[in-house]
């Protein structure tokens, strides 16, 4: 798909390469939309650039009163944040509503706003909480405000040699409250059929401010000026909420498409204002977002503070001065020699692709323009790992890379270079190093219970459904069904309708049983 891999690892250098291919390369960090595109032949690209080795632009922090995203903050990043659950709600439950765990790992929200879809979760919140953007080139760098960023589906102000360095915005405080809301054709895994962000003050109930985004309702994400001028000065009753939510109509024209008819929208649209609105007056705006999200991640310390972000093997305390500083401390506890995801550690990439699998180290000196599923059939040998569907939908190819659950067909194979990647193969062994046996056949305890359960048929899908239960079961040793479900929410399987999948895996509990 490209015949060039890139992997700066500071920002000048990330900066010099934009400028010295504008135009004929492409920026690539989670890669969840990139690889997408580039595998149906859209914008394709001979370059990529890879910028997930430079660890200064992997943050999440507020700043007297401004939340601050770095270009590489993934929706896990702001899922798991403190900061973001207390006072940037409505973008914390748009990055909970992204995809599914294994694409929460990876998918940065700097690649959804630049992505350019007006479905995208994380663009409504962030332009109901008056973001702005910092673009950074080799000349410098200029502030654009979000709502400005866009110039169509698609489109963007971005320029070539530009890179979105920062997300930054007023955190929400005092009486300013707020909630998103979408609608999807099913709970996991799917594209906004409408979506809404609403930010409101208050002083005591009356309304003192109101700002409603609304995506995937033409081509850009839009404001709902009339409505926002109905409430102020009003309180939230029900007859408030519903001429709101009337008025809110007027601000689109939605058209039709495979996911819902523009009647359909415009319906749709005034209930969900309406129920936005009645769940602000009640306060329930945060219900449903879990305290405990699951991540499918063990590469992090838990219990991202409001000041710092800590990654696995270091961590990197943020200065409370507004210049961008960071100052190592002592490195803290991993999770069992898995390392940092992104460490710059190692020889540079240059071609050949050195990396630990299940425990062992490979060099794949003919993979650096595959992905890493492909990489890991074709030249590891490892045939264990799945291709569904090759676009991140269905989750047979998963794997863990560096401790992160990930779709392995959206993963540039260079990115396994100096990491440690875990397959289906290498599973037993995990087990066996934290004292956990499936039986002297030497299974995993999942792998186990799903023999046991008849959770198998034809099989396919399973090394998935595998990788991603088992790193449930290492995040959280103990899960309820809810959080099972959640965690298997990215894997789809045509043959058992789930229940003997959903039995297993709690059985595979320390405890088993339901």
């Amino acid at each position: 798909m490209w015949r060039t891999y890139l992997q700066p690892t500071t920002v000048p250098a990330a900066l010099a390469l934009l400028a010295e291919h504008a135009g004929r390369a492409r920026l690539v960090a989670g890669g969840t939309d990139v690889l997408v595109e580039l595998s149906r032949g859209l914008n394709p690209t001979e370059t990529l650039i890879d910028v997930t080795r430079l660890d200064e632009l992997r943050y999440v922090r507020e700043d007297a009163g401004v939340i601050r995203l770095g270009a590489l903050a993934t929706h896990n990043d702001v899922v798991a944040s403190a900061v973001c659950r207390a006072r940037a709600l409505p973008l914390a439950q748009a990055c909970w509503e992204v995809g599914a765990p294994q694409l929460r790992t990876r998918a940065t929200v700097a690649g959804n706003l630049v992505t350019a879809s007006p479905a995208n979760d994380t663009i409504a919140p962030l332009v109901a909480l008056g973001a702005d953007v910092v673009l950074a080139s080799a000349g410098g760098e200029r502030f654009v405000p979000l709502a400005e960023f866009y110039l169509g589906v698609r489109r963007t102000v971005l320029r070539p040699d530009e890179l979105l360095r920062e997300i930054r915005f007023p955190a929400l405080a005092g009486e300013r409250r707020g909630l998103f809301l979408k609608l999807g054709l099913r709970r996991a895994q799917a594209i906004s059929v409408i979506d809404a962000a609403l930010v409101l003050g208050f002083a005591g109930e009356t309304v003192t401010e109101a700002r409603i985004a609304l995506g995937s309702l033409a081509p850009t994400v839009v404001r709902a000026g009339a409505a926002e001028a109905f409430l102020v000065g009003r309180r939230l009753d029900g007859a408030t909420c519903q001429e709101a939510g009337r008025l809110a109509r007027a601000a689109v024209t939605p058209i039709s498409d495979v996911r819902g008819s523009a009647s359909y929208r415009l319906a749709t649209l005034g209930n969900l204002i309406s129920h936005g609105l009645a769940r602000l007056a009640a306060g329930t705006e945060a219900a449903g977002l879990p305290d405990d999200p699951v991540l499918l991640d063990t590469s992090r310390e838990s219990g991202v503070g409001s000041r710092e972000f800590v990654f696995s093997g270091q961590r990197s305390a943020v200065s409370t001065q507004p210049a961008e500083t960071w100052v190592v401390d002592e490195p803290v506890p991993g999770d069992g020699g898995e390392g940092r995801l992104g460490a710059a550690t190692g020889e540079p990439f240059a071609g050949v692709i050195r990396t630990t699998i299940n425990g062992e180290a490979r060099a794949l000196p003919g993979a650096g323009g595959k992905t890493l599923l492909d990489a890991l059939r074709e030249d590891a040998g490892l045939t264990g790992t799945k291709e569904g569907c090759a676009e991140g939908e269905c989750g047979a190819c998963t794997v863990w890379l560096d401790g992160q659950a990930v779709m392995s067909c959206l993963v540039p194979a260079p990115q396994a270079h100096n990491a440690r990647v875990t397959t289906i193969e290498g599973l037993p062994a995990t087990a066996t190093a934290t004292g956990r046996v499936g039986g002297s056949d030497g299974l995993h305890p999942l792998q186990a219970a799903f023999v046991a359960h008849g959770a198998v048929q034809c099989g396919y899908c399973i090394p998935g459904m595998l990788m991603a239960g088992a790193k449930l079961l290492q995040e959280r040793p103990d899960p309820d069904v809810g959080e099972v479900q959640v965690a298997l929410s990215g894997n789809l399987c045509r043959c058992t309708g789930y229940r003997k999948i959903l039995d297993a895996t709690m059985a595979a509990r320390p405890g088993g049983g339901a």
